[in-house]
């Protein structure tokens, strides 16, 4: 029996297996032992020659990593432009016109206002127009980087409108980006004179002269018999457009033609119980916004305006002639005032029997 030996004459069994191990078991155990010992040993072989090649590769990357930052000092600074040392005082030396000094009378020029080119710690003159100290120098013969607010070639309109659109952020830069405007190549300062004491394009009487060098067909259709008060002085462009741009039709205030036109003639907004289907689609199906030689700002004198839409047949207004009438006799008041005379409510109705647009 493992672990016991028989004991005395009597053959008692006396246990010792405290005392005698199995030799099975220290078999195992010696067994496991080696493996263990060989796989440290081998993880040590390993490590131990790898690890010169890794402190190897350290070192070269810390040496490369070293000589960039060291060339990198040595490489010259590249110089900054340099500003004029008096600012707008050094420019009022040449740039003395009495036109420019206008600048002074405007916001742009307000020493208590941070916002302001002028401001405390702002650049002056050259906040705008770029460093100037290259100028200076060259003694104004070369244009030597400073930006012209014009199209004399010299400066791209969109790196000039970038200069305006650092400031003006709050009130332009949203929508300009997608205008009309800016798709055509439009410089702030084709319609903004900054040095004017009182810029034209912000005057409600001298703002359609500045936008009809452009728009040159809407400008004639002023002068006709039949306009909006602009030449007056009583309503500007920008009441019905926003020409920094918008997500209406021809950069309109409002998101169609019939909502900025009802913002004034609000007694033709409706809803009507009777709707005019042309009124509540465009205005302009009908009137020409900007001037006509009709009266009401209307594109052809009644009858004729209607029966573009309507047709005449059945009706006494078929023809404009005596014969073309039921009695065979000319109404003047078909004639004189046309369809209004009978349909009066031409806009909408919201009479129970207004079906005809005649109360």
């Amino acid at each position: 029996m493992p672990g016991a030996v028989r004991g005395g004459v009597s053959g008692s069994l006396v246990k010792v297996s405290s005392a005698v191990p199995d030799q099975g078991a220290q078999l195992r155990m010696s067994g496991q032992g080696v493996w263990r010992a060989a796989w440290l040993a081998t993880a040590v072989f390993l490590f131990a020659a790898g690890a010169p090649s890794a402190l190897a590769q350290t070192e070269k990357q810390a040496e490369k990593d070293a000589e960039k930052l060291a060339e990198k000092a040595a490489a010259p600074a590249v110089a900054l432009p340099a500003y004029s040392k008096k600012g707008a005082d050094t420019c009022l030396g040449c740039h003395d016109d009495p036109a420019l000094l206008g600048l002074f009378k405007t916001k742009h020029a307000r020493p208590a206002d941070p916002r302001s080119p002028f401001g405390h710690g702002q650049l002056q003159c050259e906040a705008c127009h770029g460093p100037g100290g290259a100028h200076v120098k060259a003694k104004g013969n070369e244009p030597a980087g400073i930006v012209h607010f014009n199209h004399d070639g010299v400066t791209p309109a969109v790196e000039q409108n970038t200069r305006c659109l650092g400031c003006h952020q709050a009130n332009t830069a949203h929508d300009w980006s997608v205008s009309a405007h800016a798709a055509a190549g439009i410089g702030c300062a084709d319609c903004h004179h900054m040095h004017a004491a009182q810029d034209p394009i912000r005057r409600v009487d001298t703002q359609p002269d500045v936008c009809g060098r452009c728009h040159e067909g809407q400008r004639s259709n002023l002068l006709k018999p039949s306009h909006h008060p602009l030449r007056e002085g009583k309503m500007a462009c920008t009441s019905c457009h926003a020409v920094h741009g918008a997500n209406g039709p021809t950069l309109l205030m409002r998101a169609s033609v019939t909502e900025t036109c009802t913002v004034c003639h609000a007694e033709y907004r409706g809803p009507f119980l009777w709707e005019h289907q042309p009124v509540s689609e465009d205005c302009t199906n009908c009137h020409e916004p900007h001037g006509s030689v009709q009266n009401a700002l209307l594109k052809a004198r009644p009858p004729f305006l209607c029966q573009q839409c309507h047709e005449a047949a059945g009706h006494p207004s078929a023809p404009n002639t005596p014969g073309g009438l039921p009695s065979g006799m000319p109404s003047v008041y078909l004639l004189a005032g046309g369809c209004v005379n009978c349909h009066s409510q031409v806009h909408g109705s919201n009479h129970p029997s207004g079906r005809a647009f005649m109360r």
